[in-house]
């Protein structure tokens, strides 16, 4: 099961970021990328609005969209790096090969995890309204028979 489940997800790694298999190998990878990057600002805008109250909608929005964006680049970046690393068989200790990118990647997770963080914390905010609210002054029946004579 967990090996049906790993081949899974390399697979579905393998249609996004494979360029021998993506559908969209023609294109270069910085098209790629914004094309996966315009996805997620359309799928957290669809998801802020539906979620998120107007007060909380800038904030959620900014955190669905950069933990998104973050996914991405975390995602590629790992992808790569595993493949690299099947091809060289050294250690980043042996070589002393400390990459910026490899050193830009754990501030970004650590950056990424903020955002998140503070995402679910909008999520689970109560009501800042002080504004006390005791419902309509008249009922629905009320409101129907004024216009409708």
């Amino acid at each position: 099961m967990i090996e049906k489940l790993r081949n899974w997800m390399i697979d579905s790694a393998n249609i996004m970021f494979d360029d021998s298999k993506s559908d969209l190998r023609s294109l270069p990878k910085s098209v790629r990328l914004q094309i996966l990057i315009v996805l997620s600002f359309i799928w957290s805008t669809v998801f802020s609005l539906y979620v998120f109250s107007l007060t909380t909608f800038i904030w959620g929005w900014a955190g669905v969209v950069m933990a998104h964006i973050g996914l991405i680049i975390a995602v590629y970046i790992t992808f790569k790096f595993f493949h690299k690393a099947n091809k060289e068989k050294k250690s980043v200790f042996e070589t002393g090969n400390y990459n910026p990118a490899k050193i830009f990647v754990v501030f970004f997770l650590i950056f990424f995890i903020f955002i998140f963080s503070k995402g679910v914390e909008v999520l689970t905010k109560s009501n800042s309204y002080k504004i006390k609210y005791d419902g309509p002054t008249k009922s629905t029946i009320e409101r129907i028979k004024e216009f409708v004579k």
